[in-house]
């Protein structure tokens, strides 16, 4: 037993990392990244899983994420009773522009639009604009994963 919440999972892609600390209730909040953690189909399933066990949710979408991610995050927010709390991202202003109809940040809140979908888009031709050719020719920078067994592999 511990006063302090407890949050885990940021680096949870599997399923079987996270259940029995929900199933167990060993954690206050589940904090799996929806990226990682198999979208958005199956970010709801982890909060529909911690609804029925009193575990609220936390989605890892801090730091290195994007506009799209954040988006993805906010959506299964507003469709779940376990929502708990939500990562505040600080984007540099290429990648605002980048993500046309993108969150906004107002007083400690994030805004949604009311658009279709995620609600926003992304700018073809300022991506391309802002492409790096020598650190694309690299593979340093290639996302990692992790197999079940914690192994960290490259796509």
């Amino acid at each position: 037993q511990c006063a302090t919440p407890q949050a885990i999972g940021e680096l949870f892609i599997n399923p079987h990392e996270y259940l029995p600390l929900i199933t167990e209730r060993l954690i206050d909040f589940v904090r799996v990244r929806i990226s990682k953690g198999g979208g958005i189909t199956q970010a709801r399933k982890i909060a529909t899983l911690c609804e029925w066990f009193g575990v609220q949710t936390a989605w890892q979408e801090g730091g290195d994420n994007d506009p799209v991610n954040q988006a993805a995050a906010m959506h299964v927010d507003l469709a779940s009773t376990a929502f708990g709390i939500q990562e505040e991202n600080h984007f540099k202003p290429e990648e605002y522009d980048l993500f046309p109809g993108h969150a906004v940040l107002e007083g400690g809140y994030l805004y949604h639009n009311e658009q279709p979908g995620l609600g926003i888009d992304i700018d073809v031709a300022k991506a391309r604009a802002l492409l790096d050719p020598e650190r694309a020719a690299k593979s340093y920078y290639m996302a990692e994963d992790r197999r079940r067994d914690g192994q960290i592999v490259r796509p």
